[in-house]
């Protein structure tokens, strides 16, 4: 379903492709999908803000986020293929005022965005598991009297006005290992937070 130009561009899609090329990169897979299956694509990015992290850390900031504003332009505000987007970012309150900097300036362009945070009700359900499907896990798994040691481990989130929100890796890692344990603790790095209080 591609013409020749359209062959040649999506094999120059490779690790060591220019940045134009990378810009333009899900703008146009869009475009294939949408005349392949006859609809608009929807665009899942999990953890967008990562890369601005490690640029921020590692001194390429204004690289990143010059190509990243082209991108997010090329693939969310100009694409006519998009039906629908979304996008994930941290949500540690320790990183914020980096996440909100590049939010800033890596969006200017996009009008559209509607930001549910962890004080929104929107979705306040949906960043983890709920008690009530924690339990009914439980109870499939044959272990329903684990339910209160499971609480006391993994239940303790807030979104929104949801206080029984529970933390979704930790419930899977202990479904799968039937063994209590910290399986948050290396799920995510501290290196953004570390620079600022390393130039203290």
């Amino acid at each position: 379903m591609l013409n020749e130009k359209e062959k040649r561009f999506f094999d120059s899609v490779s690790v060591d492709m220019d940045d134009v090329t990378a810009t333009l990169s899900l703008y146009q897979l869009s475009l294939y999908l949408s005349r392949y299956y006859g609809k608009n694509v929807i665009i899942l990015l999990d953890e967008y803000d990562t890369p601005m992290q490690e640029a921020y850390v590692d001194g390429y900031w204004e690289e990143l986020t010059a190509f990243t504003r082209s991108l997010f332009n090329a693939t969310f505000k100009t694409n006519p293929y998009l039906e629908r987007a979304f996008m994930t970012g941290i949500a540690h309150p320790a990183l914020s005022g980096v996440t909100r900097v590049s939010r800033e300036s890596i969006f200017s362009d996009l009008n559209n965005l509607k930001v549910v945070t962890t004080t929104s009700e929107d979705y306040s359900d949906s960043f983890g598991f709920t008690e009530e499907e924690v339990f009914a896990a439980l109870e499939e798994f044959e272990m329903p009297d684990r339910k209160q040691e499971v609480k006391r481990w993994y239940d303790g989130f807030t979104f929104g006005n949801r206080t029984d929100i529970y933390n979704p890796w930790s419930i899977l890692n202990y479904l799968d290992t039937k063994r209590l344990g910290v399986y948050w603790a290396n799920s995510s790095s501290n290196s953004l937070i570390g620079k600022p209080i390393r130039e203290l």
